[in-house]
């Protein structure tokens, strides 16, 4: 079944590599901004047709889809706005540079889908009782990703709100909703598929959920915005209260 993860692998490589020439040679950010979610759609379409296909397969790449569809949908209308991606200035006129965003994307997609691979592999799973926990776990989690991002995506297009901060709707109980929603979905996607593995593939899959909330709470997620957050607004006292009152992540959970 580790073979199936290798084969995933070399596809999602190859189909970044394939959405990079059109990237490059038109110098656009239009397509690499959805090209995460682009991905993952392509990834979970292709975990699924190379599978038996039975209903829990069928769910959880309806789960991929809506998640990916969600996800590229709203950068899209992101990027429409912005124009340009300033995390790819200096990058997308430079070949070998850029290529390597898109490999690295390539090998991101799977690492995170490592669960979802491993259990289109199996032929009769199962949809327990956790599987159906595991399907409301990601379910609200994409539903509060989703209004997080709505919320902000239409404070920041309110010139009114320039320079400012978001603390209303589901903001205003978590700095960082969107990466909430974010883990859950994971969280819930191996909890979904866990009763259908065993052994190896129980441990391997479980490297989904931890490197992205591992990757968000730790690395390049929350601490980056924190530091962004305290270097524009740090001194402001106002914003002092809003984190002083507001979780970093989980809400009614109080930490610094």
């Amino acid at each position: 079944m580790m073979e199936e993860v290798v084969i995933t692998a070399l596809f999602s490589v190859g189909f970044n590599v394939v959405m990079f020439i059109p990237a490059f040679i038109m110098r656009t950010d239009k397509l690499t901004d959805i090209s995460y979610a682009l991905t993952f759609l392509a990834v979970g379409i292709f975990g699924f047709l190379r599978s038996e296909r039975p209903f829990g397969h069928a769910l959880l790449l309806t789960v991929i889809i809506l998640w990916s569809v969600r996800l590229g949908g709203f950068l899209y209308m992101r990027i429409l706005r912005m124009k340009t991606d300033r995390r790819f200035d200096g990058m997308r006129d430079k070949f070998f540079k850029f290529l390597g965003f898109w490999i690295l994307q390539g090998l991101t997609v799977p690492m995170v889908l490592v669960a979802s691979v491993i259990y289109f592999g199996v032929g009769n799973p199962t949809v327990s009782v956790s599987s159906l926990v595991g399907l409301l776990i990601l379910l609200c989690g994409l539903c509060i990703e989703a209004i997080a991002d709505q919320q902000k995506f239409r404070f920041s297009g309110d010139l009114a709100n320039k320079d400012k901060w978001i603390e209303s709707g589901i903001w205003s109980i978590s700095r960082h909703p969107n990466y909430l929603g974010e883990i859950m979905v994971w969280f819930g996607v191996y909890l979904f598929v866990a009763s259908s593995l065993e052994g190896i593939h129980l441990l391997v899959g479980a490297f989904s959920p931890i490197y992205i909330a591992g990757l968000l709470i730790f690395v390049s997620g929350i601490p980056l915005l924190e530091k962004s957050a305290d270097q524009k607004w740090g001194s402001d006292k106002k914003y002092q209260e809003y984190k002083k009152r507001t979780p970093v992540l989980i809400p009614f959970l109080k930490t610094k």
